[in-house]
């Protein structure tokens, strides 16, 4: 029997192999849960916030999901910014 396929490589895609508890872990670690609730006003991250219930949320919620790997691609970029030497034009 033939070996399926490896799946396509992504290379531009910045999400690609990225899971969604690492992007809420990362964001709450950027951010903490009462910024994360200001920039995403969504129950789980306002009222008792858990990876876990976040998660849950999330999973079942796409508009929601949509924001937080916004805000995820936000941050990246930021750190990006934040990291290129300042005589850098882009």
């Amino acid at each position: 029997m033939p070996d399926a396929p490896s799946p396509p490589t992504q290379p531009r895609n910045r999400l690609h192999g990225v899971t969604l508890e690492a992007m809420v872990r990362a964001l709450e670690a950027q951010y903490g849960w009462a910024r994360l609730a200001e920039r995403i006003p969504v129950r789980c991250f306002t009222h008792d916030p858990s990876v876990n219930s976040s998660l849950k949320f999330l999973r079942k919620t796409p508009w929601a999901r949509e924001k937080v790997e916004g805000l995820y691609l936000f941050m990246l970029r930021e750190e990006a910014r934040l990291q290129r030497p300042a005589h850098c034009p882009n």
